[in-house]
């Protein structure tokens, strides 16, 4: 999602070619999650978790005061739906500070991996992902070589745990394709050299890795070329309903706009032969925004040969009045949209 001050084309196969089968076959690691029987619809279904990216204008800033880390007693209350997936967007320069070879905070990892084994322990999915939109103190990130390096190092961190999945970096935006399926790989690369070899890894493209715009925005050409030894990455979309998708207005367009937004990437994931989750989402608490999301959760499930899942934007503890709050009213109670999309889980 891309914000304001908080954070903020179907490709087809033509002649006698083939198209790829899509991998119906969970990877490793997700075996478990495809037989449970809450698992009925997707492999995964979650929120976001926020507070650790926040505060971007004091690096590293002061923990309770700039950012802060969401509360495990929200997350058991979103277990206790269904939902098996919470994606805790971190700052590279809080984890890795200085430069992107350098060694971790220590605190900051300790307080994530709190996080991640409570969630993990409980036989959740923890993505940990990097939320710097491609860039590393506010500039673009050119360096493949240090990327693979920082990827490299917080991958040893959680190499033991095959619950934890590695999200290269959230909504790459006015990069060159190229550049941004090099740092997609160099990341593969790196988390696999860490010796991390059964954790999945979602990568996301350029163009805040919309899926409205996965194809017209020429990502999809340099991503569909990445590789990996252990052929376990989904590909990450985001896709919001507002008018200009950027997830900055509760009105929705149409009630069916989340199955048109969808359709393109739906058509180069099959034709690909790729797995995609939705790895954001949100819509307003109305008629025509709740109608929109099971639009497009109904659609999804409809395919889920490619479609793995989704998860909601967003929670956290420190997301006050925000219109697109997920985060359970005094650790216990739902808001917003939740109670209309448990039936997608």
């Amino acid at each position: 999602m891309f914000f304001s001050p908080l954070l903020v084309v179907a490709v087809a196969l033509s002649g006698a070619l083939a198209a790829p089968t899509p991998n119906a076959d969970p990877a490793p690691n997700e075996r478990g999650v495809s037989v449970n029987k809450k698992r009925s619809n997707f492999w995964f279904a979650g929120v976001n978790e926020s507070g650790a990216e926040f505060g971007t204008g004091s690096i590293p800033g002061t923990k309770g005061t700039d950012y802060t880390w969401p509360l495990t007693s929200s997350v058991d209350t979103l277990m206790g739906k269904g939902f098996n997936i919470f994606r805790i967007p971190f700052l590279m320069e809080r984890m890795v500070p200085g430069s992107l070879t350098s060694g971790v905070n220590a605190a900051y990892l300790a307080d994530m991996q709190t996080l991640v084994s409570h969630i993990t322990s409980k036989g959740g999915y923890a993505a940990i992902c990097a939320q710097n939109f491609g860039r590393y103190y506010g500039n673009v990130i050119t360096d493949t070589s240090g990327f693979q390096s920082f990827w490299q190092t917080v991958a040893t961190q959680f190499k033991s745990n095959g619950n934890v999945i590695f999200d290269t970096n959230n909504e790459y935006h006015d990069m060159d394709n190229t550049l941004v399926g090099n740092l997609n790989q160099a990341a593969i690369n790196g988390i696999r050299a860490a010796g991390a070899t059964s954790q999945t890894i979602f990568v996301e493209g350029n163009s805040y890795t919309g899926a409205w715009t996965w194809v017209s925005s020429g990502t999809s050409t340099a991503m569909a070329a990445l590789t990996d030894p252990n052929d376990n990455v989904i590909y990450e979309m985001h896709q919001y309903l507002d008018s200009d998708g950027s997830g900055t207005s509760s009105t929705c367009v149409s009630s069916t706009i989340g199955s048109q937004r969808l359709a393109a990437a739906t058509a180069w994931l099959q034709s690909n032969g790729k797995n995609g989750i939705l790895g954001e989402t949100a819509a307003g608490s109305n008629s025509v925004c709740i109608s929109a999301l099971q639009d497009m959760l109904s659609y999804m499930k409809t395919n889920n040969s490619v479609w793995r899942g989704w998860l909601l934007w967003g929670g956290g503890p420190w997301w006050g009045d925000y219109m697109f709050s997920m985060e359970p009213s005094s650790g216990t109670q739902y808001v917003g949209v939740m109670p209309s999309v448990l039936q997608y889980i």
